[in-house]
């Protein structure tokens, strides 16, 4: 075949001469060698290959909204995401070969920081077809610093895949993407990777699963073998065996053997498999009512009877009802069981109509979308992506911003494929796109067609006019859901390397932010420095790199720091006047105020706000913002080390004012008042704990209890996974500076760890002096 195609270049090419046959050959051969250089940050051309080996993306299908389907794939760090995806990219035709992590080489882990460190650390989106479906799937981080990239694509998801290490079960961030599916009331199927891994379990999956995350597994398939004997699946709900060829997997996979099972040559199988099938048929038809009066009508006598066709959409509303969470099994990396589970999304995920959102019977057939995710791109500038709730998304369009309460311009339309993008002439409700020219929109906002739309869908809502302003709005009727942004946990300075650098820098911070919204930045207002607060270490050290690689700035970073919170023990009662005079006009105002802890079942910085019955009614709605801005800006600088104060009400008990005064002046009052307060009561500092997992092998896991011991860790529970001990306890965050280093070293590399926020709670009076101390410099 290689000589055929050999030969039939050489007939083509007769006219090139042959300094120019090589010249192509050394290109050729230079372009091979840069493809294996693992390290390098390359975009791939998906399109402008042969139509014969890969398929254009712009041959994309354009299907019913009941043929498509959004999902996401989710999971703890390692399980194998991006190895799946990679897989079914390659066997939907979209990829001429298979990506490898470690290579580097992987489509949707395209940024340099990704193919380095083997991690995904931004979500990334591919769009492909599968026997006649259109799938929109986001594969998502699955490190806990960048668990807002799953929080955020799951409020735009009908579906996720749950990947699980087959010898793990669920794994501390496992939990964490469950409960923000459950949030957003997402539908999940599970997908159980790495069945060829040496302690590789599909029972203490199962079992896991169940336990853990409290769900109903439907077990669609069983594994043929474990670990190094793994070489297939049986299919429960057809009763065939899906066997792969072990002996060449030349073909990366992409054909396999689906046969029944028969009693003469898989007699064990097939006796596991009734069982199974009769064990699921019995779930569906408990969770099922339709499906329960089909069993119990027809096929009482005997289940085997029951066609796989009666089986499949009871199983579908089941899963889209969340009652259960179909489960199947395979090795991503050794290429067995993709194609099963790229039919599973398609058959028993929701497509987007199936979704109840109450808000669209506002806007009927007018534009609706959510702004999920921004990036910079250095040519196009902002690319927003949208996920397009009703109406169609057209490129040269203008579109209005009911969040920003603007009116902006769609310049270009693209079909997103993780960093190679196509432009297409317009988008059906349904479906995810990337926008360019949006400067003003940010992650969570509304978009629709016009002003007009916006009064429009407020009259059939049955609201006034005049009150569209996103303050006015409830979410879930005008203004689609956002998301919620957690509150950093680490921050640290970041300088240039000269003041002419300056500008550059906060260009960089702003972009940053915008696609990043768990990144704060801030300006010190003693020192004058910018500070940079980020969700862990890593975190801080990505957004670093990224400052260096991709805007050139050669930037220096302080010493990590914990964002501590403060908070009062008893009332503190104050009075303060403000008495300036401007020009020819006096600005007089006279504020007495009580503060008082406050406990609440979710701790905030945002403060409660009371009034006292003797606060006149015209005074209140005239300055009643004022009032409340100065209370906001105290609450962001505590009395003791500056941080933002927790847990504290505030009782405005008299507020006098000189005709004329400013609502400046009324705020300046209120915050310097609400500050002497403070300081008159008891205070205390309150510290980020954080949930720990650790997992180690029996030989070093006294080593490591030691080792928490002295870091004021709480030992909760000390599980076991196979042949390792997983320890769950808690520990504060300030005494975890390091730990991945330590650990290393206790366990000689081999035991893992996931940190995750739990809350924040009151240092002992010790360590708090100890710290006021070191910050003070006096320790």
């Amino acid at each position: 075949m290689m000589l055929m195609k050999l030969r039939k270049f050489i007939a083509n090419q007769q006219k090139v001469s042959r300094l120019h046959i090589n010249h192509m050959c050394s290109c050729r051969t230079r372009v091979i060698l840069k493809g294996l250089l693992s390290r390098v940050f390359l975009g791939r051309n998906y399109t402008s290959l042969p139509e014969n080996d890969v398929k254009s993306l712009r041959s994309i299908i354009n299907p019913p909204m009941s043929k498509i389907r959004n999902i996401g794939i989710m999971a703890h760090i390692d399980a194998g995401k991006t190895t799946t995806t990679e897989r079914i990219l390659y066997y939907s035709g979209y990829t001429r070969s298979l990506g490898d992590v470690d290579d580097g080489d992987t489509v949707t882990d395209f940024m340099a920081q990704e193919r380095e460190r083997g991690i995904t650390i931004q979500s990334a989106a591919v769009t492909f077809d599968w026997k006649g479906y259109r799938v929109n799937l986001i594969d998502t981080p699955g490190h806990v610093d960048f668990t807002l990239e799953v929080e955020r694509c799951l409020r735009v998801l009908d579906g996720a895949v749950a990947v699980f290490d087959a010898s793990a079960g669920v794994e501390a961030q496992t939990l964490t993407v469950w409960r923000q599916a459950d949030k957003y009331r997402v539908p999940r199927i599970c997908f159980i990777n790495k069945m060829d891994k040496t302690g590789a379990s599909f029972n203490y999956a199962i079992d896991s699963i169940r336990e853990k995350l409290k769900t109903k597994p439907l077990l669609l398939q069983l594994p043929i073998g474990e670990a190094k004997s793994f070489k297939g699946l049986v299919d429960v709900v057809t009763m065939e065996k899906v066997i792969w060829n072990t002996v060449s997997n030349s073909d990366g996979g992409k054909h396999f053997v689906r046969e029944p099972l028969t009693e003469q040559n898989d007699s064990e199988l097939l006796k596991e498999a009734k069982e199974a099938r009769n064990a699921l048929i019995e779930q569906v038809a408990d969770l099922d009512d339709e499906f329960a009066d089909l069993v119990l009508g027809e096929f009482i006598e005997n289940f085997d009877l029951l066609p796989a066709e009666k089986l499949h959409p009871a199983i579908r509303r089941v899963t889209v009802t969340q009652k259960a969470v179909p489960v199947l099994c395979g090795s991503a990396l050794k290429n067995k069981g993709v194609q099963p589970l790229l039919d599973a999304i398609t058959m028993y995920l929701p497509s987007p109509d199936e979704r109840n959102d109450e808000f669209l019977q506002w806007y009927k057939e007018d534009l609706c979308a959510l702004a999920f995710k921004v990036l910079h791109d250095k040519q196009r500038g902002p690319l927003v992506f949208m996920r397009i709730y009703s109406g169609t998304m057209k490129p040269q369009s203008a579109v209005h911003n009911i969040n920003g309460n603007c009116t902006e311009r769609i310049s270009r339309l693209l079909l997103p494929f993780a960093d190679q993008h196509i432009e297409i002439p317009s988008l059906t409700a349904g479906n995810i796109a990337l926008t360019v020219g949006l400067k003003q929109t940010s992650t969570g906002d509304t978009i629709v067609s016009s002003k007009a739309s916006a009064l429009a869908a407020a009259r059939r809502a049955g609201r006034n006019e005049g009150k569209i302003h996103r303050k006015n709005m409830e979410t879930g009727s005008l203004l689609l859901a956002g998301v919620e942004i957690p509150e950093p946990v680490f921050f640290c300075t970041i300088e240039p390397p000269s003041v002419a650098k300056q500008p550059e820098l906060d260009r960089a911070l702003n972009c940053l932010q915008r696609e990043d919204p768990s990144l704060k930045v801030r300006l010190d207002p003693d020192s004058g420095q910018t500070i940079l607060c980020g969700m862990g270490e890593l975190h801080i050290e990505i957004i670093n790199d990224r400052i260096k690689r991709e805007y050139g700035v050669e930037t220096f970073l302080g010493p990590l720091q914990i964002a501590y919170r403060e908070t009062i023990l008893n009332s503190g009662r104050a009075t303060d006047t403000l008495d300036r005079t401007l020009g020819e006009k006096r600005h007089l105002v006279t504020v007495e105020l009580e503060v008082r802890p406050c406990t609440r079942e979710k701790s905030e910085i945002t403060p409660v706000i009371d009034y006292a019955e003797n606060i006149r009614e015209e005074l209140l709605q005239e300055f009643q913002e004022a009032i409340e801005n100065g209370i906001h800006s105290a609450y962001l600088q505590g009395p003791l080390l500056g941080f933002p104060i927790q847990d504290v009400a505030v009782t405005l008990c008299s507020l006098t004012l000189h005709p004329g005064t400013s609502t400046t002046m009324v705020s300046a009052c209120v915050s310097r008042c609400v500050q002497k307060a403070l300081k008159k009561a008891d205070k205390q500092v309150l510290e980020p704990l954080m949930n720990l997992e650790v997992t180690v092998t029996s030989d070093y896991l006294s080593a490591v209890l030691a080792d928490l011991a002295q870091r004021r860790g709480s030992i909760q529970e000390i599980q076991s996974r196979q042949d390792n001990k997983v320890v769950i306890g808690s520990v504060p965050l300030a005494e975890m500076m390091g730990y991945s280093t330590v650990l290393r070293t206790l366990s000689s590399g081999t035991a893992t760890f996931a940190l995750e926020l739990s809350n924040y709670q009151a240092m002992n009076l010790q360590d708090q002096n100890a710290l006021l101390s070191r910050r003070s410099g006096l320790a």
